[in-house]
């Protein structure tokens, strides 16, 4: 697999109880031997996941980044979040078939993660999964892919 630039950042969720997940995380990117781009938050200290989820998004629209994650507690308030901006295609996961099939079909660029929700063995085997998936060249996913750019573009 070829070396990724990958925005990652998470609100509190991501730091709590005994494993920090988004450091966790980042590591994990590190020692497979993407570049990581760290968005945020570092403390278990309440902030805003909208606000995270823009650093991270804004990254991968301006080219800064090839792919973004997040982590909040469920995965849900980050992804709903994220696919308001146009551009980005997130998609919270909770398996590696979902994982694979975000980047196959839907072509994601946002993976988002919940720290409430899976563990963190979990995260890394879905990140994994959703960073080796390659998107699909076939007719209909990039048909549904364009249709999806179209409704977001107000076409």
């Amino acid at each position: 697999m070829k070396q990724l630039r990958i925005a990652v950042g998470s609100d509190h969720a991501g730091y709590e109880g005994p494993s920090h997940y988004k450091p966790d995380l980042m590591a994990h990117l590190v020692v497979k031997g993407h570049e990581v781009i760290n968005c945020g938050t570092d403390s278990g200290e309440a902030v805003d996941y909208p606000d995270v989820a823009e650093r991270v998004c804004r990254k991968v629209l301006d080219g800064g980044a090839d792919f973004g994650i997040l982590v909040c507690g469920t995965g849900t308030g980050m992804c709903i979040t994220a696919n308001r901006m146009r551009g980005i295609r997130a998609a919270v996961c909770t398996s590696v078939l979902m994982a694979r099939l975000s980047r196959e079909h839907n072509h994601s660029n946002v993976l988002c993660l919940g720290r409430r929700i899976l563990s963190i063995d979990e995260c890394k085997t879905i990140v994994d999964a959703w960073l080796g998936e390659a998107e699909s060249t076939l007719e209909r996913h990039q048909r549904r892919v364009d249709k999806m750019d179209e409704v977001t573009n107000g076409a």
